[in-house]
């Protein structure tokens, strides 16, 4: 049974730093294409972060230059690094992984089409006050 568990969120003024983890069961996290979603009440799902199995990864023009997404193979956890927080980031994160290796389908780029993504996590909450 795959698990995806995300943990790390919090309360968190403007400008400053948080870590999201997801550890995952039951799944490779190494395997396969693994990204960080979004969602703000009243807005749609948006894909901020992935990480492909070739270590190729992508990013949201939102968020490109401030978060770094990893991961470590030894513990089959995702992380999401967050600098230079602000109001507008705030939102639930969640975890999110494939059945297959890569971020893209025959049809292109896939990395945050959400149909791509088989697995996903309960999320975690992540508040940024200015």
């Amino acid at each position: 049974q795959v698990q995806l568990v995300e943990s790390g969120g919090g309360s968190v003024q403007a400008g400053g730093s948080l870590r999201l983890s997801c550890a995952a069961s039951g799944y490779s996290a190494s395997s396969h294409c693994m990204a960080w979603f979004r969602q703000v009440p009243g807005k749609e799902r948006e894909g901020i972060a992935a990480f492909e199995s070739t270590g190729s990864t992508y990013y949201a023009d939102s968020v490109k230059g401030r978060f770094a997404i990893s991961q470590d193979n030894a513990k089959n956890t995702l992380y999401l690094e967050m600098n230079s927080l602000q109001s507008v980031d705030s939102g639930m994160y969640y975890c999110a992984g494939t059945s297959g290796p890569y971020c893209y389908t025959p049809e292109g780029r896939a990395e945050f089409a959400e149909m791509h993504f088989r697995y996903w996590g309960q999320g975690t909450q992540v508040t940024v006050s200015s």
